[in-house]
């Protein structure tokens, strides 16, 4: 068995604490506990500030995107509520950091993104880690991935100016999806959508901030 280094130790200390802290803020389902426990949020951040990784803040990657804040990936998902049987897609690999979370609670997550290095260094991340239920595609998030819907989950991770009708229909029956809605620069709304017998319901969760989803082809930066 390999020795534990300092950083090793350093960064077990610092997990201990975030989770404690996840705790503090009313995280409660204990499947997002040890999902978030068992993906090291140190190997999803820029080295220059990885010993920033477990501070309750969004984080700066590659492309001009961002690795969004702990607290509110283990929020989105518990209000989620992934069960392991289920087919999740998620608009926004970003780093991999919520792609990885969402792994370790559904059977196959579908990811997008438009940024071919952001999906290439995650998919690297996720190998590293022996995630293998993960399928990944470079592509415009606001299409969704109709070859593979319905889903029984959708996550989004980037502000769409309304609720885009294109993932709503594929949104499986009893379905449930995560999305942020409102305007690039000010405040947006985090809005848990359900469908049911094919009505949809809209609930208001709180207030976030994330960049905004661009429509349109995908891009090879």
């Amino acid at each position: 068995m390999a020795e534990q280094g300092p950083r090793d130790e350093e960064d077990a200390e610092q997990r201990a604490a975030f989770l404690l802290f996840l705790r503090k803020r009313g995280i409660r389902d204990t499947r997002v506990m040890r999902a978030m426990e068992t993906v090291p949020r140190s190997l999803f951040v820029p080295t220059q500030i990885v010993e920033h990784a477990y501070s309750d803040r969004a984080l700066p990657i590659a492309c001009g995107q961002t690795i969004s804040q702990p607290y509110l990936v283990a929020y989105m998902t518990e209000q989620l509520d992934v069960k392991d049987r289920h087919k999740v897609l998620e608009i926004g690999m970003g780093s991999g950091f919520q792609t990885a979370v969402l792994a370790r609670l559904g059977r196959r997550i579908y990811t997008i993104d438009r940024y071919r290095t952001l999906v290439q260094d995650a998919e690297n991340r996720l190998n590293a880690l022996r995630i293998t239920n993960v399928t990944s595609m470079v592509a415009d998030g606001a299409a969704g991935w109709p070859a593979q819907a319905p889903f029984d989950r959708i996550m989004v991770t980037a502000a769409a100016e309304s609720v885009p009708q294109t993932l709503v229909d594929q949104l499986a029956d009893d379905g449930v999806m995560i999305i942020p809605v409102g305007p690039q620069g000010t405040d947006q709304r985090l809005l848990r959508i359900t469908k049911i017998e094919g009505e949809v319901e809209t609930r208001d969760l709180m207030r976030v901030r994330f960049v905004p989803m661009v429509a349109g082809r995908a891009v090879s930066l």
